[in-house]
């Protein structure tokens, strides 16, 4: 017999597709989280309907994960798939767009029976040549309900719920595939099912059989490998999630600071994760009050905050539209507050399990009066604890509310996230009135910053009633004079404006020296950078700068922009961002705008720039 080769990767993208009710989200999970145990570079897409069960074999019923991993830096899931598993036709066609041209199919034969291919509505029996993919791809046909039947035959499961395990069996398919370990697979298997054991003697079994599985019947022409990545710093990796590194972010800076930290909250997806995830830290002294809605949800984190705890709420677009009378009155009272907004497709409750960046303009404007926040956006899965940590910092230094965005795209996947050490995080220092400071009135600002000292009730000397109401800027009681309205105004404006002293300055990457400049913001970061590298290894110059602080912007925005001949603004909307900046460094903005509830393909992009570049 012949011994199958193993063809070596620099990277490849692996697509898991299914029905709801097929464990894809679980499957890819514990796939990414090997290949991140592993030493791999990880960035992974789940995509998942918002029914929560269509009818089985639907097209409306389709649910992805999509990982890519490599040995060297990666910055976005990938477009399309070297690898898809289909675990039925309607996943299928869903995904046929979403394969490469000499990728690997691998199929449950099982579910491809004439009955299966009329509900994904095929007119012919052969649905690979209806798809135009019989002569593109190689195909692996694996009855994979059955063989999942055969190894569980005899425990003592329903055919419902043996047909479960079939994800199963499909991971270890894979694992065959990538040469990985199963050993670790298992381990995480027994963390999740540890508590049901005849469960997970099941999914273990399922999972080595499909492992062997592959590795006797050598079912492809080659097996990869992906070697571990030699750019990463020495530490401890691990497989975060945008929505859990946000958590850990506030968990981090409420240490830091010394302080409690509490989270109001109200379950919206894609945002209850953060909440999910910071109501088992119990241990870490974390409160969490799920309250009975959005309004409840900010305005217990706003009482947290008068009683000295670092506060937060998180939401997506349409909780963060209800609250925004109380971040108006964190604004008005001067409170320490960060509101974590998850963004999803919209308006109302729009495509709540797809992605956008359509809450800018409601994050900066969308409340009564003048009314100015800190907004700030991550990039990445990873980084959403840095920005979080960040927001956190600024909100009880400054004694303002920050808006942190992130959304379905990020807080949902995952990326390879070297955990830090405390010690090494930047300091917070909240400005707290103390004893020995009673000369000073409770209405005080720092001549600098502005801003005032956070008195908690019950410190000496410093008693104060807080509210709504405007307050004379000097003995802070209730005031109506126009006069001292205006002050106030401009007092609370100046007082955001001046941590742009405090943020990093704007980077720009790609090629300084050229004459367009691509400009994007939070989560859009990682395909415009990949597009923009790829286009410049062709022999074309693109700078490019992503925002992370964008109200106030960097210092050094109007210098950067100006020095480029064309500036082109991509976002995952119709162009708030490019309004907003309008505003700020007047001038000409091109745009490349989407709104499809899925994130940029670096296809897309590198075409529109090559046109650009023409």
């Amino acid at each position: 017999m012949n011994t199958i080769k193993t063809t070596e990767l620099e990277n490849v993208v692996v697509r898991f597709t299914g029905d709801s009710g097929d464990g894809m989200q679980l499957t890819g999970t514990l796939f990414s989280n090997l290949s991140a145990i592993l030493g791999n570079e990880i960035s992974t897409f789940p995509d998942f309907p918002s029914e929560i069960r269509a009818p089985q074999g639907t097209l409306g019923g389709v649910s992805g994960f999509q990982v890519h991993l490599g040995a060297s830096k990666i910055y976005t899931p990938g477009d399309d798939a070297e690898v898809m598993v289909a675990m039925n036709p309607a996943a299928l066609k869903v995904n046929s767009d979403g394969i490469k041209k000499n990728g690997v199919l691998i199929f449950d034969v099982d579910c491809f029976q004439k009955s299966d291919l009329d509900k994904a509505g095929f007119k012919t029996e052969n649905p690979f040549e209806e798809l135009g993919l019989s002569d593109s791809i190689q195909l692996i046909p694996a009855p994979l309900s059955s063989l999942t039947q055969a190894s569980l035959e005899g425990m003592g499961f329903d055919n419902k719920t043996v047909l479960r395990s079939k994800n199963m069996f499909a991971l270890g398919l894979i694992c065959w595939l990538f040469n990985r370990p199963i050993d670790q697979a298992i381990h995480f298997l027994q963390n999740k099912f540890g508590k049901k054991p005849t469960l997970l003697e099941a999914n273990i079994k399922v999972l080595t059989d499909g492992f062997n599985y592959g590795n006797n019947l050598h079912l492809s022409i080659s097996t990869y490998k992906i070697e571990k990545s030699h750019e990463l710093p020495k530490g401890k990796y691990t497989s975060i999630s945008g929505n859990k590194a946000t958590a850990w972010g506030l968990i981090a800076a409420a240490k830091k600071a010394g302080l409690e930290l509490f989270l109001g909250s109200y379950p919206i997806t894609p945002a209850t994760d953060i909440m999910q995830e910071l109501s088992l830290r119990k241990d870490l002294g974390v409160k969490v009050v799920q309250a009975e809605d959005e309004i409840a949800g900010i305005t217990t984190a706003l009482g947290a905050s008068f009683a000295g705890a670092l506060a937060a709420t998180n939401t997506s677009g349409p909780g963060l539209a209800l609250k925004s009378e109380a971040i108006g009155l964190a604004v008005m009272a001067e409170l320490p507050l960060v509101i974590v907004d998850v963004m999803r497709g919209g308006p109302s409750t729009g495509l709540p399990t797809k992605t956008e960046q359509t809450d800018l303009l409601q994050a900066l404007y969308g409340r009564n009066g003048e009314s100015p926040a800190v907004v700030m956006a991550a990039s990445n899965p990873a980084d959403c604890f840095h920005y979080a940590y960040m927001a956190s910092k600024i909100a009880l230094e400054h004694m303002t509310p920050v808006i942190l965005l992130t959304d379905s795209y990020i807080g949902n996947g995952t990326s390879l996230w070297k955990l830090p050490k405390l010690a090494e995080l930047d300091t917070i220092t909240p400005n707290f009135s103390k004893p020995g400071m009673e000369g000073l009135k409770v209405t005080e600002r720092d001549p600098k910053s502005l801003v005032r000292y956070w008195s908690i009730p019950g410190t000496e000397g410093f008693g104060h009633r807080n509210g709504g109401l405007e307050k004379d800027y000097y003995s802070g009681a209730i005031s109506t004079d126009p006069i001292n309205h205006q002050k106030m105004v401009d007092t609370r404006q100046a007082k955001i404006d001046y941590i742009s002293n405090e943020i990093p300055k704007l980077q720009v990457e790609g090629e300084e020296s050229a004459e367009i400049l691509v400009i994007g913001w939070g989560s859009t970061a990682g395909h415009l950078m990949t597009a923009v590298n790829s286009v410049n290894k062709n022999g074309k110059k693109l700078a490019l700068a992503n925002f992370n602080y964008i109200n106030p912007l960097p210092k050094n925005t109007e210098e950067v922009i100006k020095r480029y001949k064309k500036v082109i603004v991509c976002e995952l909307n119709s162009g708030q961002f490019a309004t907003y900046l309008r505003s700020k460094v007047p001038g000409e903005y091109l745009q490349f705008n989407k709104v499809q509830g899925q994130p940029f393909t670096v296809a897309e992009l590198e075409e529109h720039f090559e046109s650009l570049l023409k």
